[in-house]
C-alpha cells in the first residue's frame, strides 16, 4: 500500500505509518525485548496546524505550502537482562523515518494498562494453587465455575510502594443452564487476588468482609459454609428470562429512502447541514473532533472526552498494527420539533423537525458501558452526551444484612455507592483562536422607583474571566459562560460574537479532600476550568493516572499558572458527575442514565440559523387510526 505522500495533519495514522513508527523504535533498541503499548497520532503543534487550516479553508493549498510534521507517539516497555520492564515514550517523524524525541518515564509513574496485561492477570490467577485453595474453601455448589474479572488496582497503599499491581474480582458462573451468557455477576465471591504485573506473581489474596451494618470492617462474619445459599440467578439475556420478553411491542422503523444527508471525504472529513469537521480516534480519548466549522465559520478547534482510557486494540504487543472496524458510529436522528409557530389569525402552523448528526462511540469497562455522543443540530448547537448503562459493580454480602456503603440489588449482591466523573475538553475557535470567557448571571434587583418601579427587572451581569482558574455552576443564578471573540461584533445586537456553555450543575467529588482519591482527581473540584492553551496539555487528571497518588500535570496545575486568558488562545474543561446510589431497578442491567453538556451560539448569527430548514411532510410515516390501535386515541377524556 505504501504511505500517502500528503495525509491530512488531523487524520489518524494509517497501518503503514504505524508499522513504520514501530520499526524505527525497534532499530533504536537492539538486543532487548520490546513490549509495545500504544502507537497513535501525536498531534502537531497547534500553530502549525492553524496555518495549514487557514490555507486549506482559503483554497490555497499547494505542494509548496509547508505541512506540519507527521508524528507518531509510541509507548512501550523495554525488557533487558534483569527481566524488569522499563517504560519508554518516543515520538517518531514518519515522514522522515526518524525518532525525534525519547524519554524513559520515571518509576514514580505507571503506563496505561493493556489488554495483554489483563489476559496475563487472569491466567496467573486461575493457574495459582493458592487461588485454587481459596476457591475450594468457599464450597461452591456443583455446576458453578469461577470467573475472574480483571481490574486496575487504583491507588495503592503506602506499603505497596511503586509496584505495578492488578486485581481480580471473582464471581461464580452458573453453568447449569448451558448458556455462556448467564449472569455471573449475581454470584460475587469474597476474594480479591492481587498480582504484581512485573513479576507476574500473586502477592496476596484479600478477603473482604461480607458483613453489614454493625459488623466490623475486617474479618469473617458469615455463619454458613455454603457461600451461595442465599444468592439467586438474575438473568438479562432474552432466552434466559423466566417470563420471556414482551409480546405487545410493534415495530418502529426508521428509514432514509434516499440515504443519509452527511458525506465523508478525504478519509475523515464529515460534512452535514452546514457543519464540517474531522474525526479521529485514539486509545486515550476515543473519538476526537477537530476543526469544527459551521457555514464556513470556525467554532471549535478540538473537542474530546478527557481522560477515558480505551482498549488498546490498535496494535499487538509486538507493535504490529491491525485495523479496528466500527469504533465510531455516525448517524442521523430525529429529535422531535426543531422550531414551530402557529398563526392563530390564519390558522397556519409552520413546524420543522429537529434533525441531528450523532458521532458516537461506546466502551465496555468490565461490567459497565458508556456511550459517548457528540450531537450536532441544524441550529448550530452542539451537545456532548454521556449515557451510562451496564451492570453495577457488586460485592458479596451476608444473608439478612444491609449496608451503609450501598444497596442490596439481588440477594447476596451489594452494589456500592459510587461516582462517575467525566471531563470534556473544549478548545474553542469562535471566529478565530483569540477568545475570552465571560461569566453571565441573571440576578434579582430590588424595587427602585427610578429603575425598577414594579420589581420585575433583573440584572444580567457579565464578568470577564481574566486569569486561568476553576469555576462552578450556579443554576440559582442561571449562570452561563460565554466564549466570545471580542474583535468580532454581531451587527444586530452590537455584542461580541459568542457561543455559550452551560455547565451541568452536578454534584462534585465527595471524597475527603485529604484522601488519595481526592488528591489524584483535583480536576473534579470544579464544574469548569479555563486555562491558557499549551501544546500537548490534553488530560484533566494529568498524563499518568494509573495507580497515581496525586494529580500531576493536570488541569489544576494548568490553572495554577495564573496565566492571562483575556483575548487569548483558551481551553475550557467541563466537569460533570453522576452520583450513583444504586437502586433495585438498576439490576440486573441498569437503564440508561444520561448527562449532557450544551454548547450553543449566542449572538454568533444574525438570526436563527435553522430558519431555512424545510418543513416538508414525512411521506414515509403513517398514522394508525383504526380503533384501539390508533396512535392518537380520539376518545381520551379531557378534564
Amino acid at each position: 500500500m505504501g504511505i500517502r505522500s500528503h495525509p491530512h495533519p488531523l487524520s489518524a495514522l494509517s497501518i503503514d505509518e504505524t508499522n513504520l513508527a514501530r520499526d524505527v523504535v525497534v532499530e533504536q533498541h537492539p538486543g532487548v525485548v520490546l513490549d509495545f503499548r500504544q502507537i497513535f497520532l501525536q498531534e502537531p503543534p497547534k500553530a502549525e496546524v492553524v496555518a495549514f487550516l487557514a490555507a486549506e479553508h482559503a483554497g490555497t493549498l499547494s505542494d509548496t505550502i509547508p505541512r506540519p510534521p507527521r508524528l507518531a507517539l509510541v509507548t512501550y516497555d523495554v525488557i533487558g537482562g534483569s527481566g524488569m520492564p522499563e517504560y519508554h515514550e518516543s515520538i517518531v517523524d514518519v515522514r522522515k523515518k526518524k525518532r525525534v524525541t525519547h524519554q524513559v518515564v520515571g518509576s514514580e509513574h505507571h503506563a496505561s494498562l493493556t489488554l495483554n496485561e489483563f489476559k496475563t492477570l487472569v491466567e496467573v490467577i486461575t493457574t495459582s494453587p493458592l487461588f485454587a485453595e481459596k476457591v475450594k474453601q468457599l464450597n461452591l455448589p456443583d455446576g458453578f465455575e469461577v470467573i475472574v474479572e480483571p481490574w486496575p488496582y487504583g491507588a495503592p497503599d503506602v506499603a505497596d510502594g511503586q509496584k505495578r499491581f492488578f486485581q481480580g474480582l471473582v464471581f461464580a458462573h452458573d453453568k447449569r443452564s448451558g448458556n455462556e451468557d448467564s449472569n455471573f455477576y449475581a454470584f460475587p465471591l469474597p476474594i480479591v487476588p492481587i498480582m504484581d504485573a512485573h513479576t507476574k506473581q500473586l502477592v496476596r489474596i484479600e478477603e473482604p468482609t461480607t458483613g453489614g451494618k454493625g459488623d466490623p470492617l475486617i474479618g469473617k462474619t458469615r455463619q454458613s459454609d455454603n457461600i451461595l445459599e442465599h444468592c439467586q440467578p438474575s438473568e438479562y439475556v432474552p432466552e434466559l428470562l423466566p417470563e420471556g420478553t414482551r409480546k405487545d411491542l410493534k415495530p418502529l422503523s426508521v428509514v432514509q429512502p434516499e440515504g443519509a444527508s452527511f458525506t465523508i471525504v478525504d478519509g475523515n472529513l464529515i460534512r452535514w447541514q452546514k457543519w464540517q469537521m474531522r474525526v479521529t480516534f485514539n486509545p486515550r480519548e476515543g473519538a476526537v473532533l477537530h476543526d469544527i466549522c459551521y457555514d464556513g465559520r470556525s467554532v471549535l478547534y478540538r473537542l474530546s472526552m478527557s481522560d477515558m482510557y480505551f482498549d488498546g486494540v490498535l496494535i499487538d504487543a509486538d507493535g504490529s498494527a491491525k485495523e479496528t472496524k466500527n469504533v465510531i458510529c455516525l448517524h442521523e436522528q430525529d429529535n422531535g420539533i426543531g422550531w414551530k409557530h402557529s398563526n392563530w389569525r390564519t390558522g397556519r402552523a409552520v413546524v420543522t423537525r429537529r434533525r441531528e448528526l450523532v458521532i458516537q462511540f461506546i466502551i465496555t469497562l468490565a461490567n459497565y458501558e458508556y456511550a459517548f455522543n457528540f450531537i450536532f443540530d441544524q441550529a448550530a448547537g452542539i451537545t456532548v452526551q454521556v449515557r451510562a448503562t451496564g451492570i453495577v459493580s457488586v460485592v458479596h454480602i451476608d444473608a439478612g444484612k444491609t449496608s451503609d456503603y450501598g444497596n442490596i440489588v439481588c440477594p447476596g449482591a451489594l452494589a456500592q455507592n459510587h461516582q462517575h466523573v467525566f471531563c470534556v475538553r473544549i478548545d474553542p475557535a469562535i471566529d478565530g483562536h483569540q477568545n475570552t470567557v465571560v461569566q453571565e448571571e441573571s440576578l434579582p434587583v430590588k424595587i427602585d422607583k427610578r429603575t425598577n418601579p414594579n420589581g420585575n427587572y433583573y440584572e444580567v451581569r457579565q464578568t470577564p474571566i481574566t486569569t486561568s482558574t476553576g469555576l462552578d455552576a450556579a443554576p440559582q443564578n442561571s449562570r452561563v459562560f460565554k466564549i466570545q471573540n471580542i474583535s468580532k461584533i454581531n451587527p444586530v445586537s452590537g455584542k461580541p460574537v459568542a457561543y455559550k456553555l452551560i455547565p451541568p450543575p452536578t454534584q462534585l467529588l465527595l471524597a475527603d479532600p485529604n484522601s488519595i482519591q481526592a488528591r489524584r482527581a483535583l480536576f473534579a473540584k470544579h464544574h469548569l476550568w479555563v486555562t491558557k492553551y499549551k501544546d500537548d496539555e490534553l488530560y484533566a487528571a494529568g498524563r499518568y493516572t494509573l495507580q497515581s497518588r496525586q494529580e500531576i500535570g493536570g488541569v489544576a496545575d494548568a490553572a495554577a499558572r495564573n496565566d492571562d486568558i483575556l483575548d487569548e488562545d483558551l481551553v475550557l474543561w467541563s466537569v460533570f458527575n453522576l452520583t450513583h446510589n444504586p437502586r433495585v431497578e438498576d439490576w440486573p442491567v441498569m437503564p440508561v442514565e444520561t448527562l449532557q453538556l450544551h454548547i450553543s451560539p449566542a449572538d454568533f448569527f444574525t438570526k436563527n440559523p435553522a430558519i431555512d430548514v424545510p418543513s416538508s411532510k414525512d411521506l414515509t410515516s403513517r398514522q394508525v387510526t383504526n380503533g384501539a390501535d390508533s396512535c392518537c386515541a380520539q376518545d381520551l377524556p379531557v378534564r
